[in-house]
């Protein structure tokens, strides 16, 4: 018991200390995302307190951190255009429309977690889960370079670049160097104080996370609790006309958003070799984006780079989350000041840590180790996810695999063709049966010049899908217009089963209770082992 409770009290303090590093990386990022959508700072920063708290407490993957991420950000940018466009500039529609959005997009998540659809993610092929990797850390790293550049767009240069670089270096030294002296400190956060103390006392002009905010034309950190949005339901009118413009965006921001959280789960899952729950990962999701979008946030998701960021600083509880959900909103009640003061290099420095830790690199090492068809993938994958988004190069990705699988299975369809005593031709059908091996497996057959008493023998063979029913259908409607007679044997009982409904008349041709001939070929393994040398495709 002793032991117990001091394995928790050591997590527990790692939880927080990790927790601590994790509301520091939060701030730039959601306030860069409510940039990215065209809304207010604190727009994003409540949708990171609100999202990273509910799911930090409820969601089915502990030590994930979830909050405002640049994905639905990006799908949001239009949105929001088109609200604004519905009314004045100084309605703000499209902030509203947001908000009704962002609770229908919760509705349909929570949806997908009641009806289980959360286990679907295990269809997800390895080649994919690393080429989202990949991707992922490429798109965070060009992310983190629009910080090397100034208010008007231009890239920094002189002295400028070398203090931003110098102290980016710095941050990843202490991260890189700090582990190998003791791994009882929190790298991320000793990194990002030891560089704040530097810039602040060193009075360094550098820019830091107050002057970001006030360059992307908000006014600071300086906010209160969130809200409930009673204007939702007298600015945004429920009729048929809204529910047909918010729904596809709806639609698509809980895909994405779903899609991430699910692919950022399983990657927590193979970090701390623990197993998560999708479905009700999917049920929290959608809960905290119905009370986000109540109370004034744009919504959100699992976030990879937070994640890493959490998981590599020893947090691993729901307690993680937490303190990183509650800190957050400490910082824009009270410690506005002080987080301002922290300047963007070290939070760039601590984020190029965690691309390094992110990409697979062991995928240049397999390359040539593995089939073509994944190596494809992979790349695919990792593109798709840096050109558009992580939805489109997962859905791709699983796309690009099913065909390769089905390609390859389609052409493993087998016919031993053999002809008995009593003149009854025997088509043994090895391989399985669906879309893809139709056409193979209709040219196994010579109707025109088979015997009058035909037999196809499906003992290893499976019916998969309709493709395969009408075409052993249309076998059978064919041997009989020939004035012949054909018999199906050895079919599995849920293969007779899916015949028997689509067709009684099936029950004419099929042939029951006959016996396995594979069980008397186990005892007998000399007669197996001439089967097998007389077996000709």
């Amino acid at each position: 018991m002793t032991e117990f409770i001091r394995k928790r009290a050591a997590n527990a303090k790692n939880d927080i200390l990790s927790g601590i590093t994790v509301s520091l990386a939060l701030v730039p990022e959601a306030v860069a995302f409510a940039f990215v959508a065209g809304v207010d700072p604190l727009v994003g920063l409540y949708a990171a307190f609100m999202v990273g708290l509910i799911t930090s407490v409820f969601g089915g993957r502990p030590g994930m951190i979830s909050g405002a991420t640049g994905a639905l950000a990006v799908v949001m940018v239009s949105l929001v255009a088109e609200g604004n466009a519905m009314g004045e500039a100084s309605e703000q529609l499209g902030l509203y429309y947001l908000f009704a959005t962002v609770i229908l997009m919760g509705v349909i998540q929570m949806l997908a977690g009641v009806l289980k659809l959360g286990k679907f993610v295990r269809l997800i092929p390895h080649p994919v889960m690393m080429g989202f990797v990949n991707g992922l850390a490429i798109v965070i790293f060009l992310s983190q370079l629009g910080m090397f550049k100034d208010v008007n767009g231009d890239w920094f240069v002189g002295d400028k670049l070398w203090v931003m670089l110098g102290l980016v270096g710095l941050t990843m030294g202490i991260m890189f160097g700090l582990p190998k002296l003791t791994k009882k400190l929190p790298e991320a956060l000793i990194a990002i104080l030891v560089v704040s103390g530097i810039v602040i006392f060193g009075n360094l002009d550098v820019a830091t996370v107050g002057t970001f905010i006030r360059d992307g034309g908000g006014e600071g950190l300086k906010g209160g609790l969130p809200q409930f949005q009673a204007d939702i339901f007298s600015k945004v009118p429920f009729n048929l006309q809204t529910l047909k413009f918010i729904f596809p965006y709806a639609l698509i921001l809980a895909a994405i958003g779903l899609i991430e959280s699910l692919m950022t789960l399983n990657l927590v899952d193979e970090l701390t070799e623990t197993r998560g729950n999708a479905n009700r990962e999917c049920l929290a999701q959608g809960g905290a984006n119905i009370v986000t979008g109540f109370f004034g946030g744009m919504g959100g998701c699992a976030m990879i780079g937070q994640s890493l960021i959490n998981i590599k600083g020893g947090g691993r509880g729901r307690l993680s989350g937490i303190v990183a959900a509650v800190l957050l909103l400490i910082f824009i009640l009270f410690a506005s000041g002080l987080i301002e003061q922290v300047p963007i290099a070290a939070l760039v420095g601590v984020m190029f840590m965690v691309v390094i830790g992110t990409f697979a690199w062991s995928s240049f090492r397999i390359l040539n180790k593995i089939p073509l068809s994944d190596v494809i993938v992979l790349i695919a994958v990792s593109a798709l996810t840096v050109i558009f988004d992580l939805a489109i190069a997962v859905i791709a990705g699983v796309i690009i695999s099913a065909l390769v699988f089905s390609w390859e299975n389609a052409k493993r369809i087998r016919a031993r063709k053999r002809l008995r005593e009593d003149g009854t031709k025997v088509y043994e059908i090895w391989g399985p049966l669906f879309f893809g091996s139709i056409i193979a497996f209709n040219e196994k057959f010579d109707i025109k010049d088979d015997p009058e008493y035909v037999e196809v023998d499906f003992v290893e063979s499976r019916i998969s899908d309709h493709s395969a029913i009408e075409a052993i259908s249309n076998l059978v409607s064919k041997y009989e217009e020939a004035g012949k007679k054909i018999k199906l044997k050895h079919l599995s009982e849920d293969c007779k089963i899916l015949l028997y409904k689509s067709n009684p008349k099936f029950r004419e041709v099929i042939v029951e209770d006959i016996d396995d001939p594979r069980y008397h070929l186990a005892e007998n393994p000399e007669a197996f082992t001439k089967g097998l040398s007389e077996y000709k495709f």
